[in-house]
């Protein structure tokens, strides 16, 4: 599975490195959750900052129990293996749904990203055909699907993939430009915000749940080391690196802004401002350099489902991927609602994808199910945090969509 900014580069059979292992998981886990962090805490005020160190501590306990699921067989290269080897083809089949999901939602998240970015660089801007009128943010939607429309045709995405595999260095290029702005732009860091908010705290674990949705790339990066018993240390310094920007990210935003946090953070700076201008632009490249990676699994498992004599027809591939296109672009044009979306996606699938199956899959591998101990005790907290955050989060998603 591939996220926006968690694209490792781990397709070479020669081993990677140590210190490439921790580039591949930091930028696994550290994405655009960056621009909506500062409003997750908005959110839950200040103490809900335990929250996102919670989950961080969760994930990577979730991310170390896939290792040991691959450990027990050593033909487990990927996520979907690990699922068919605890609970055979019908758990293949769940992982591969709920997998596919993400990625389609996160595409959708891609297209209102560049949207509302483009929107507060030119607020006046609309289309008009005929006597049909299209505002400014959906203008912008529709046309980021049409500079998109060029990698979709493109069946081989190597090429992509190391480009998006900048996501590390532009998600410090925005903090570090946040910060400028509080310097240097007259904003300071004098807003004070509230100690804690329990009305919004399903949707600031929601936030924080998407902060940290990666789990589907641990088992390629560990495959791809050269030496594999550095892995848990790889871990633990891609979650370390990847919790504290976030942290200081949000803390930053919170401190300049307050309660007035936008949805994203790059909403609130203003765009007279140099930093400003280069934190939305490098953000304005994560939707043309992501969003053909992201489609690509889904269409694949589309083309599934199809005969050898349709699939391998060209046209047919191109045309599945041009509808994928269509179809997103018309939920980002009737639901133009960024957080509430990454809400959801993290509620239901991050959640599934990097708190339940990786502690069903140990479970059910191991067999430490059958007699109590500290671990099944802790697997199943994490299960059941994992359960509650999903459905409160669920909830106050949709309630806020609506």
């Amino acid at each position: 599975m591939e996220d926006e900014l968690r694209i490792p580069l781990t397709t070479r059979r020669t081993g990677s490195s140590v210190w490439k292992a921790c580039f591949n998981g930091t930028n696994a886990f550290l994405g655009i959750g960056l621009l909506t962090v500062p409003y997750a805490l908005s959110s839950g005020g200040w103490l809900s900052l335990s929250l996102l160190l919670l989950v961080a501590i969760m994930t990577f306990y979730t991310g170390l129990l896939l290792k040991r699921c691959m450990d027990t067989d050593s033909s487990i290269k990927t996520y979907v293996d690990i699922a068919e080897h605890a609970f055979g083809k019908n758990g293949k089949i769940i992982v591969i749904i709920v997998m596919n999901s993400e990625l389609y939602l996160v595409a959708v998240g891609l297209l209102i990203l560049e949207g509302d970015n483009l929107c507060n660089l030119f607020p006046d801007f609309m289309v008009k055909i005929g006597t049909l009128t299209i505002q400014e943010q959906q203008s912008f939607v529709i046309i980021t699907a049409l500079v998109i429309l060029p990698s979709m045709l493109l069946l081989d995405l190597s090429i992509l993939s190391y480009v998006s595999a900048t996501g590390v260095f532009s998600c410090v290029i925005i903090l570090c430009s946040i910060v400028c702005v509080g310097v240097f732009g007259s904003i300071g860091f004098s807003a004070k915000g509230t100690l804690l908010n329990l009305e919004s705290i399903p949707t600031a674990i929601s936030l924080y749940i998407v902060c940290f949705a990666g789990h589907p790339v641990v088992p390629t990066i560990y495959t791809s080391m050269q030496d594999t018993r550095h892995f848990s240390k790889v871990l633990l310094f891609s979650f370390v690196l990847t919790a504290i920007t976030y942290t200081a990210t949000a803390v930053v935003s919170y401190l300049m802004y307050g309660e007035d946090v936008e949805s994203l953070i790059t909403l609130n700076l203003p765009t007279n401002v140099i930093a400003t201008q280069v934190a939305i632009y490098t953000t304005l490249l994560i939707p043309i350099t992501r969003y053909a990676l992201m489609v690509t699994p889904v269409a694949t498992a589309i083309e599934g489902g199809f005969s050898e004599n349709i699939k391998s027809k060209k046209w047919v591939r191109l045309m599945i991927r041009i509808v994928l296109l269509i179809s997103t672009v018309i939920i980002a044009y009737v639901f133009p609602y960024y957080e509430s979306l990454m809400a959801i996606v993290g509620s239901i699938f991050v959640v599934l994808a990097s708190f339940v199956f990786p502690c069903l899959f140990y479970l059910n591998i191991s067999g430490i199910y059958r007699s109590w101990n500290y671990e099944l005790v802790a697997i199943v907290g994490v299960v059941l945090f994992g359960i509650a955050a999903g459905v409160l989060g669920t909830y106050s998603s949709v309630s806020d969509l609506m």
